[in-house]
């Protein structure tokens, strides 16, 4: 079988409802998006990573940072992210979409290689995520598609929920129609809450950062789990936020 290109697609906008701005806060002297993409960098199956944001002026700092970076970036509709993640996919030749939202800081680079090798092994695999079975902290989300699926879901899918939320069509409206694969662990750690979507919830990300000096070295998902465990206080900081539906 030829070697299978894996593109990531990190979806970013500064228009978020709760938190306007939030992928550029500042993040142990980087802006937040900045981070997760060196953390992203590390994983071993990606071969290429690009930003997918929205044709809006107020998205113009996203594309000043990719450009800054050396990073691709695909502007597209604000409302059908579906075709915006599809057409980023497509400039970058990708075989497999790796679907990542730019709002997970802590995003682990053996994670989303646990994911794309889930779906590269398993015989006829469409889909493959941690998200079915969630056991991973809310954070480390990690979705990939195949490329061919994916462009056949964007011509199907109908649904306004589809088109915003991706892969909502595979999952949620017609499982039946998909060969999936789900990424766990046999320990559940899914109480824990590392996406940024509050105030709170970046207080959280940048009391972890600064703790284990996540800006100057890299530290995988096990050795921010035991840290983050091991002080009980930390998860009261956010524990009231509730995840938005979708």
């Amino acid at each position: 079988m030829p070697e299978q290109r894996v593109v990531a697609v990190v979806q970013a906008r500064m228009t978020s409802t709760r938190l306007p701005g939030k992928v550029l806060a500042d993040l142990c002297g980087r802006p937040m998006l900045e981070q997760q993409l060196r953390r992203l960098a590390m994983s071993r199956a990606v071969d290429e990573f690009v930003i997918a944001t929205t044709e809006n002026a107020t998205d113009d700092p996203i594309c000043a940072l990719a450009k800054r970076l050396f990073v691709r970036c695909h502007r597209g509709s604000e409302d059908d992210v579906l075709s915006r993640v599809v057409d980023a996919a497509r400039a970058a030749r990708a075989d497999v979409v790796v679907r990542v939202t730019a709002d997970c800081p802590l995003l682990d680079p053996g994670v989303v290689d646990d994911v794309v090798g889930a779906l590269l092994s398993t015989p006829g695999c469409d889909y493959a995520s941690n998200v079915l079975e969630r056991t991973h902290p809310r954070g480390l989300d990690v979705e990939a598609v195949r490329m061919d699926v994916l462009e056949r879901v964007a011509t199907t899918a109908t649904s306004p929920q589809a088109r915003e939320h991706v892969t909502w069509h595979i999952v949620r409206e017609d499982p039946s129609s998909f060969s999936m694969a789900s990424v766990h662990e046999d320990d559940d750690n899914a109480d824990l809450r590392w996406t940024v979507d509050t105030e709170d919830d970046l207080e959280l990300v940048r009391q972890i950062y600064a703790g284990l000096q996540l800006g100057e070295q890299h530290k995988g998902y096990r050795e921010v789990l035991s840290w983050v465990r091991a002080r009980p206080s930390l998860q009261r900081l956010n524990g009231h936020v509730l995840q938005k539906h979708g």
